[in-house]
């Protein structure tokens, strides 16, 4: 049973990710919300208030206010992180949440420590989703080489039982190819 507080902070997620002018973050937060539980039904407050808040407010910072290279990307990338860090531990500052979950939110929003078990759930959380709901349209606007490399690099992140989930999602037949091409040459 989900505490009072638990329930505040993720209500406030879910209203700023309502915000999103595209209608896309707060369905994102509960696909995550909803790997994160599957993966660990035991999941603390924390993590399931990271999984709902990872991308809170993500319009706000886009992707073309930054160069469009890698160095780019991964400076967007980094300012995202600390950008949500900042948004979540405000809303959970508000919910009288204790500074020591506040800290802790925000060490596994920063990926702090990635192979931690929360921290390595939330992965996992994040690459399923993409394989779910992003993968089939993304395989459409990218050559299959650079797909190949995103899958290899998704599972190299993932720990075993988010690769043990992945291999249940349903995938069409040219997603399921190029899953099956990059697992063919990704190290376990």
């Amino acid at each position: 049973m989900p505490s009072a507080r638990l329930e505040q902070v993720l209500r406030a997620i879910d209203a700023a990710n309502a915000q999103d002018p595209r209608g896309y973050e707060l369905p994102y937060s509960q696909w995550l919300t909803g790997w994160v539980q599957r993966l660990d039904p035991n999941a603390s407050e924390e993590l399931l208030i990271v999984a709902r808040g990872q991308h809170i407010r993500r319009w706000e910072i886009p992707r073309e206010s930054y160069p469009d290279d890698r160095k780019g990307y991964l400076l967007w990338r980094e300012t995202l992180k600390g950008f949500h860090a900042e948004q979540v531990g405000k809303i959970m500052r508000e919910a009288g949440t204790p500074e020591a979950s506040i800290e802790k939110a925000a060490r596994i929003i920063l990926k702090k420590n990635i192979r931690d078990r929360e921290s390595q759930t939330l992965e996992d959380a994040l690459c399923l989703v993409f394989l779910e709901h992003q993968f089939a349209d993304l395989s459409k606007k990218e050559p299959e080489e650079k797909m190949i490399e995103i899958l290899r690099k998704s599972w190299r992140k993932m720990g075993e039982k988010g690769r043990a989930e992945a291999l249940k999602i349903p995938l069409a037949d040219p997603e399921r190819t190029l899953l099956q091409k990059a697992l063919s040459g990704a190290p376990s």
